[in-house]
């Protein structure tokens, strides 16, 4: 079955980084859990890791919401990662009620920076935005209209 998830690259704190999304979701991690960069079998001719890099995370998969999977890795420069964060990336949440939506973004931004606070917008969506104390910027878009 296609599908379609999100891939994060972190310099050296990976598993802080989802250890944090894993609280703010409720979820568990799929898989294995964390993989490491020490569970990759030695290959001829490849340069070992440095012994400072084999704890970190080689793969991690997290579901969020409504089955999409965010997944991330380690980007050691001694694997040839150049790690440039920008604004080019955002993960747009669509919880099913604002106050699911409030508390997502509360959690999110928490330690972070507020871009935009939630509000109606005139597309006819609560929306905002945010980019976490980890630098990955999320969007948040709520259909469901005031509790009255």
């Amino acid at each position: 079955m296609a599908s379609v998830s999100t891939y994060l690259n972190f310099s050296r704190n990976t598993e802080e980084a989802f250890n944090f999304y894993k609280t703010v979701f409720g979820t568990g991690f799929q898989g294995n859990g964390i993989m490491r960069f020490r569970d990759i079998p030695p290959v001829d001719g490849a340069p070992p890791l440095p012994e400072a890099d084999l704890d970190l995370v080689m793969h991690v998969t997290l579901p969020i919401l409504g089955g999409h999977l965010l997944m991330g890795t380690d980007a050691p420069e001694s694997m040839g990662f150049r790690l440039k964060q920008g604004n080019n990336v955002y993960i747009n949440l669509e919880p099913d009620t604002r106050a699911e939506t409030e508390r997502l973004f509360k959690a999110l931004s928490e330690g972070g920076t507020v871009e935009q606070e939630l509000q109606d917008m005139f597309w006819g969506d609560y929306y905002g935005s945010c980019r976490d104390k980890f630098g990955v910027q999320w969007m948040f878009n709520c259909a469901a209209k005031p509790e009255e």
